[in-house]
């Protein structure tokens, strides 16, 4: 969470060195995210998400679309960095499969939360709250119909993406409704003092 904070210090302008070390860092970031697995009925619960939307929170969208562009790339080039990474596939033949659509969702995901945060929703705990929930909403829209695409339309394509992650999603943002204003205090007490 530090990690978050002094990133979001950082935000408004940094030098070219800074901001590629902090994009291969938040990278890094992600692909540690995806192999934290919290046992949690009826899927395992990973913080991708959480730290897909707190890279929009903190960098702004176009460092956090950096992030998760670089991210992809490092699995598209086969480095094991998704959730389920090597034992499940690796590189483009696990992103052609049914999670795809949930990883390309991450690039919208992080434009919003970025704009939101530009727009000062990253400030206050009901409007980190809704940016949380739009973002991680957005995921599911390339999830679901990647998903579908990849098991049919004629299958549960709902129950199998949908529902059995939308309460683990919710506390993620609520996580993040606390963590990010929290920051933001933190940081304007340092200035003060």
């Amino acid at each position: 969470m530090i990690l978050f904070a002094a990133i979001a210090e950082r935000r408004k302008s940094s030098s070219l060195l800074t901001n590629v070390a902090t994009v291969v860092a938040a990278s890094l970031l992600l692909a540690l995210s995806a192999k934290i697995s919290v046992p949690f009925y009826p899927v395992p619960l990973t913080m991708q998400t959480f730290v897909v939307i707190g890279l929009g929170l903190a960098l702004g969208p176009t460092r956090g679309l950096a992030a998760v562009l670089l991210y992809l790339a490092e699995g598209a080039a086969g480095l094991p960095v998704f959730a389920g990474t090597p034992e499940k596939g690796i590189g483009i033949a696990y992103m052609m499969g049914p999670t795809g659509g949930y990883l390309a969702g991450y690039i919208p995901a992080v434009l919003v939360a970025g704009r939101l945060a530009q727009r000062g929703w990253d400030r206050n705990t009901v409007l980190t709250l809704a940016a949380a929930l739009l973002a991680g909403a957005v995921i599911y829209v390339p999830g679901l119909l990647w998903l579908g695409n990849v098991i049919g339309f004629d299958k549960p394509v709902l129950h199998y993406g949908l529902y059995p992650f939308v309460f683990g999603d919710i506390v993620k943002a609520a996580l993040a409704a606390l963590v990010f204003p929290a920051a933001w205090r933190w940081l304007a007490s340092k200035d003060v003092a």
